[in-house]
This record gives C-alpha cells, sequence and structure tokens, in this order.
C-alpha cells in the first residue's frame, strides 16, 4: 500500500494513542486528561480549552460546545464562536471521557474563571503552552511527530476502524457537511470498505453454495488500494 499524499491525515495508531496517553499519566496527569478528552471526542484544540463547566454534564454523560479558545496576537486570550455553526452542538461523552472531565474540573477551581481546563495558577490554558507541552510529552514517548490537532484525526480513525458510518463521525467531529468529511479521510476508508464488500461476498457465496452446490474461490490476496495507485 502506497503512502498518502501530503495532504493526507497519518494519525497515530491506536496503540500509540495508547503509549501517549500512558505516558502522560505517570508525568503530567492534568495533560492526560486534556489529551483524553480531545482523544475521545474528537474536540478541535481551542474547543477544549473553550470548554466551560455548565457547558459539561457528567450525569447525562453530555457536554456543549459553546466557545473556543484563541490568542490575539500569540498574547491575549479570547472566547469567541466555534468555527462554524454545526461546530456549535452537543457532543456525547464515553465513561472515560466523563471520568477525564470530572478530574479536571476538580482540579479546577479558579474562581476567576469557569474554564474546565485551566492551568497551576489557575488562569486558563494557553494553546501555546498546550502545543509546546504536547510535543514535549510526545518526544519523552518516542512517538512520531503529529500535531495536537492531528489527534481529531486519530478519534476520526479510530472511529472508521470500528466500522462506524462516516455520517456518524461527520456528526460527532460536527462538520460543515458529510463531504468534508468524506473528503479529509477518504485514505483511512480503504480497509472499511474492502472488509464491507468481503462480507456481501462471503454472503454471496455462502447462499450460493448452500443453494446451487456451486463451489467459490475466496480472492487470492489483498485488492491494491485505488487511492494511493498512480491512477488515483
Amino acid at each position: 500500500m502506497r503512502r498518502p499524499r501530503a495532504d493526507e491525515r497519518v494519525p497515530w495508531s491506536a496503540e500509540q494513542a495508547v503509549t501517549f496517553l500512558t505516558h502522560c499519566r505517570g508525568v503530567d496527569p492534568a495533560f492526560a486528561d486534556l489529551f483524553e478528552v480531545v482523544i475521545g471526542t474528537g474536540l478541535r484544540k481551542g474547543e477544549a480549552l473553550g470548554l466551560q463547566r455548565q457547558c459539561v454534564r457528567i450525569d447525562d454523560r453530555v457536554m456543549y460546545i459553546r466557545h473556543t479558545l484563541s490568542a490575539i496576537d500569540n498574547h491575549e486570550l479570547v472566547l469567541t464562536a466555534p468555527k462554524t455553526m454545526k461546530s456549535r452542538n452537543w457532543v456525547p461523552l464515553s465513561e472515560r471521557v466523563a471520568a477525564a472531565l470530572q478530574r479536571a474540573m476538580a482540579r479546577s477551581t479558579s474562581t476567576d474563571n469557569d474554564h474546565v481546563f485551566q492551568s497551576a495558577d489557575g488562569k486558563p490554558l494557553h494553546p501555546a503552552a498546550v502545543r509546546r507541552r504536547f510535543h514535549e510529552l510526545r518526544e519523552q514517548a518516542g512517538l512520531p511527530h503529529v500535531t495536537v490537532h492531528d489527534l481529531r484525526h486519530l478519534a476520526a480513525a479510530l472511529a472508521l476502524e470500528g466500522n462506524v458510518s462516516m455520517a456518524v463521525i461527520s456528526k460527532t467531529l460536527r462538520h460543515s457537511t458529510l463531504s468534508t468529511t468524506a473528503n479529509i479521510y477518504s485514505h483511512l476508508t480503504w480497509e472499511v470498505a474492502m472488509a464491507a464488500v468481503h462480507t456481501i461476498e462471503a454472503r454471496l457465496c455462502l447462499v450460493e453454495a448452500r443453494t446451487h452446490g456451486v463451489n467459490t474461490l475466496a480472492l487470492s490476496g489483498p485488492v491494491p488500494n485505488p487511492l494511493f495507485s498512480h491512477a488515483a
């Protein structure tokens, strides 16, 4: 299989993600919880940093994305509207994400702001500081270079590997259109698509054999991925 084009995302594997989170829990639990939430939900970095306590409902296993935290000229922190209208939406919480949010809110005791994720001095986390700390932790864990935003793509890749439909992934990531999701992650759908056609083939062959006594041969080998071919 050929390597994806430069504009295609190559996120970590699930094993690499676990290695990273395990390392973070050992050396920096606060950042471990932040990255647990990003990986577990596909939030954008600014959305996670702009998350407010009143927008998290642990008992209902849901949070509401109402802000994104940005730095003006890489200095002044401001809360702005999410990237698109569809970005302003609800996001379901898994058990491990809910637990990470609970731990984060237990640490964020400042009365000056309602941010879920705060620095040790009670201020909102600066996006540049998060980016620097992410790469420090990544290098310590011995993992290949990715960006914080690539953790969002990791979330999509893990969902695709679990046979979650593109439409559901698009809803979870809150993309403006389904085509946006399909265009970004087309190179990650090959294995899922092949599994689907092999399932169809196996079902047809089984019924055919039972009905007509016809023996059919399985595919002799893997089919080249046209998304990575020269003709693509």
